[in-house]
């Protein structure tokens, strides 16, 4: 499991510790993989792992059991786990992967030198290792020459490597977009070619890389590679159609230079995003009907099943799509200044109303929705907590006390009075109680 570390110079410290300690016991050990690619960026690893001659009984034997786990042993790998602000480190014996069979995993291992290891891994800017002790880089696949021309290129033939682990094609695109480099010919060839095997990778993982994309620099390249190479055709068919269809593919490219200049960048955005653009037809809540009380979106819903994305994610991407296309209504019609404050206040009261703010900001500074419509909002977003949320005047508990509704109409009524408050027209606990007196009759009364 990959490290995460509260104190990146901590987990620098405990890293070199461990390749230390080994030493110490004879043992060969470098760092390895992302961590050197980022040293050499001059970046800041996000962890470290290390690569070692010394086998998985030996790591453990060395740190100790209760401080080690072998879960991924049968590979090679035993994570290390560090003090509290230094993370974990995983230690991994040089190997050589046997056939993969699943499009994900090895069916084994066998343990080797650290020019064989090197070969196993996927692109050469991940393939190098570091000595952190005599500050020396040791390269078998030319990768210091890559990261110097800014080139993703896969070790060894790009098609086996992707033949053996299909969501190095989605991590291709996630680190040429991530570091502005290009995709190497031959490497980017074979994705082309091969898209449809990422297919094959669970949900999740095809999750967790649209996550990383969607977070950092770099998310506008990331999604218009996505496009190009035919990934995205099979990662999101529901808004993406191959590169090609004209239409779908500029629609794609107006989204992701929205999702390029968000603040707070994050998947749920992004998908509202595309299906916004995508899906004009799903642009059917009425705008008077509260938050509430909405038709989902039925693209958002099946991405969200598709790839397993949390409930939080989903309904997210949901209320961004509605909450976009509401208020784009409202503006065109009647202007945001001008509607009904019940109608705007559940969107911009909600939890979730700043990421809608920063969509919108984004998207009209790409020519979709009023610019001053997304300043309107921006702005409301700075009153007082009271005054743009003001507590309730009634209860469900007021109004059965005054025998003012039975138990079954209780919510209508208070959502009536909600309104009215919002709007002004009544202003204390004895005006909503009133108000209501003129409103119910005797069916209404228990």
């Amino acid at each position: 499991m990959p490290a995460v570390a509260a104190d990146p110079e901590a987990a620098r410290r405990f890293a070199l510790r461990v390749v230390s300690r080994l030493r110490e016991a004879g043992h060969e050990a470098l760092w390895a993989g992302g961590c050197v690619r980022d040293e050499l960026l001059g970046r800041t690893p996000a962890d470290f792992d290390v690569a070692t001659s010394a086998h998985p009984d030996a790591v453990r034997e060395l740190f100790g059991r209760r401080r080690t786990l072998a879960v991924g042993a049968a590979f090679g790998v035993i994570t290390i786990v560090g003090p509290p602000d230094a993370g974990h480190v995983e230690v991994t014996t040089f190997r050589t992967d046997a056939a993969y069979t699943d499009g994900r995993h090895p069916a084994g291992v066998r343990f080797s030198t650290p020019q064989e290891d090197a070969q196993r891994r996927d692109f050469t800017i991940n393939g190098l290792f570091f000595d952190p002790i005599e500050g020396k880089v040791h390269d078998y696949v030319g990768g210091q020459a890559d990261l110097a021309e800014g080139i993703v290129r896969a070790i060894g033939v790009a098609s086996q490597r992707f033949a053996e682990d299909h969501l190095r094609m989605l991590r291709a695109v996630r680190f040429s977009a991530g570091f502005g480099f290009v995709l190497e010919a031959d490497t980017r060839a074979a994705i082309e070619r091969m898209a449809g095997l990422v297919t094959s990778v669970s949900p999740e993982r095809i999750a967790a890389e649209l996550r990383l994309m969607i977070s950092r620099t770099g998310r506008t390249a990331a999604l218009d590679l996505l496009l190009e190479t035919g990934l995205a055709a099979e990662v999101l068919p529901e808004v993406a159609l191959p590169e090609g269809s004209a239409l779908p593919a500029a629609q794609w490219r107006v989204a992701s230079r929205v999702v390029g200049a968000l603040d707070e960048p994050s998947l749920p955005a992004a998908l509202a995003m595309l299906v916004d653009v995508s899906h004009p037809s799903e642009r059917d809540a009425e705008v008077a009907l509260p938050p509430g009380r909405r038709p989902h979106s039925r693209t958002i819903t099946a991405i969200g099943t598709r790839l397993r994305l949390s409930n939080e994610e989903t309904t997210t991407a949901d209320w961004l799509l509605a909450a976009i296309q509401t208020l784009d209504r409202i503006a065109q019609t009647t202007g945001l200044q001008a509607a009904r404050w019940s109608m705007l206040q559940p969107w911009l009261a909600d939890r979730r109303a700043s990421q809608l703010a920063d969509l919108m900001r984004a998207r009209a500074d790409h020519g979709l929705g009023s610019p001053e419509a997304a300043a309107w909002v921006t702005l409301q977003l700075e009153r007082d907590s009271h005054a743009l949320d003001p507590p309730p005047l009634l209860s469900g508990h007021d109004l059965l006390a005054a025998q003012l509704a039975t138990g079954r109409d209780i919510g209508r009524w208070l959502g009536e009075v909600r309104q009215r408050q919002l709007d002004g027209e009544v202003a204390t606990k004895d005006d909503a109680l009133a108000w209501l007196r003129t409103q119910t009759g005797p069916d209404d009364v228990p």
